[in-house]
């Protein structure tokens, strides 16, 4: 018996657009309409609020340095205080690192600072930005406010989520986009690794290894909600705290390449790779060049799981990226 690997849409980023008044609802018309906060702006705001925590706060350190035989290795936020008036605060932790993330809210591409509380980094396998992830975790605001929580429920997350293609009512074929978490989630990820090993018990539960990946992250909120409601109140810095337990490598069109390999301009961002420009990003098409002929029958899985990429008319352009060259099914 092993593990079902899928995919859950989990966190997802919720909608920075504004639902526009109706003109027709007498109503409406002098409701204003919210103005966006400057995403610069906001990012020093929300970035001294969360230095000024990691300042004022600790976390069970101690119980990790010297567990005990019933300690649940679950990472406990207290204030630095009275009694804990001695205690390390998470801003002085050795296990901290300051990760720099560029990331577009709207107009304005900002250079975040988000910080990662790498208490253990595990020693499984480690995920690619694309890929799919087995965790628990708990989201809470600085207020100690939790608005999210699966510490006693482990749920894969697809880190960047996909497109799918759909007829509507009226005939017409539309694209969404589903799932995939915010940025700050994702890349916290990708610094972590997953459990070594595991083992499924006969009710088919499952018991981890203890070599699992343990962190916490504190994000400015233009890598979580910015302004939407989810996760709190608006311009909401966010802390997540986790554990990383198994890594399923995303194929997401499975179309044998990979997702993460499908960032061809190496930006992390997959969704402004199409190359053949009809909306479906390559990791979400299975004919990246829209030549007819599947990605699949245009590279080589090699036997140890390499890929193997033809450019037969030597173009510079391998074969399933590539609308001037194609082969018909069947053909040498």
């Amino acid at each position: 018996m092993r593990l079902n690997k899928y995919f859950l849409a989990g966190i997802t980023l919720a909608s920075l657009s504004f639902t526009s008044c109706n003109d027709d609802d007498d109503n409406n018309r002098n409701i204003p309409r919210e103005e966006l906060r400057d995403e610069t702006e906001q990012a020093l705001i929300d970035d001294d609020s969360i230095v000024e925590y990691l300042q004022t706060h600790f976390y069970n350190y101690e119980e990790f340095e010297n567990p005990s035989s019933d300690f649940d290795y679950r990472i406990v936020f207290d204030t630095i205080a009275g009694e804990n008036s001695d205690k390390e605060s998470i801003f002085e932790s050795d296990f901290l690192e300051t990760k720099k993330v560029p990331y577009r809210v709207n107009e304005t591409e900002v250079d975040y600072n988000l910080y990662i509380l790498k208490v253990r980094e595990g020693e499984g396998e480690r995920p690619h930005f694309s890929d799919s992830t087995y965790v628990r975790y708990k989201g809470e605001l600085l207020n100690s406010e939790v608005f999210d929580n699966s510490i006693n429920s482990p749920v894969w997350f697809d880190l960047v989520g996909y497109v799918v293609e759909e007829v509507n009512n009226a005939g017409q074929v539309q694209r969404t986009r589903r799932g995939g978490v915010v940025p700050a989630f994702r890349e916290a990820m990708t610094e972590f690794q997953g459990a070594s090993s595991y083992t499924v018990n006969g009710d088919n539960t499952v018991n981890w290894s203890n070599d699992y990946g343990i962190g916490a992250l504190f994000a400015p909120s233009g890598l979580g909600y910015f302004n939407g409601a989810t996760g709190g109140s608006k311009y909401s810095p966010l802390i997540f705290t986790f554990d990383l337990l198994n890594v399923n490598e995303a194929d997401h069109d499975g179309d044998g390449i990979p997702s993460w390999m499908e960032d061809i301009n190496e930006n992390r961002d997959l969704y402004d790779d199409d190359t053949d420009g009809d909306g479906l990003p390559n990791f979400s098409d299975n004919d990246d060049d829209g030549d007819g002929l599947p990605t699949r029958q245009e590279i080589i899985i090699n036997a140890d799981g390499t890929i193997t990429f033809p450019d037969s008319n030597n173009n510079g352009t391998s074969n399933h990226l590539d609308p001037d060259y194609f082969q018909p099914v069947g053909e040498e």
